[in-house]
């Protein structure tokens, strides 16, 4: 998701936490995030968590040109999330997979939160 997002989020919109870190172990906790999957995708905000289908389309309509992603809601949340798992499975399928990670530019680092710290400030 995350390199879906970065080179769509020309205003730094959205930052990234992964659940591994001191950030993500709190956030998981209080929204009821399983830490121990990797692969969970959640979107915070304004206090509330989304997740599955809904946090696709919280950072779709985030995103210029995706904004037309807020009309799935129409669609019954059960019908959604069947669909999210059915991509998410066949990601690799569907869209490749990188040979290798990519290395974050100093830009693209600083919009990763590990800290507490860290988080208190993005807020």
């Amino acid at each position: 998701m995350v390199a879906f997002v970065i080179p769509r989020d020309a205003i730094s919109r959205f930052r990234f936490v992964a659940v591994q870190s001191e950030a993500g172990t709190m956030l998981a906790r209080r929204f009821g995030i399983r830490a121990d999957d990797p692969e969970a995708v959640a979107v915070v905000s304004d206090g509330m968590a989304y997740f599955k289908a809904d946090a696709a389309i919280a950072i779709g309509r985030g995103l210029p040109g995706w904004r037309w992603a807020g009309l799935l809601k129409a669609v019954p949340r059960p019908v959604r999330d069947f669909l999210y798992d059915r991509i998410a499975r066949n990601r690799y399928r569907l869209f490749g997979k990188r040979e290798s990670c990519l290395m974050p530019t100093p830009e693209i680092r600083a919009r990763f939160i590990a800290t507490l710290p860290d988080l208190a400030s993005a807020a």
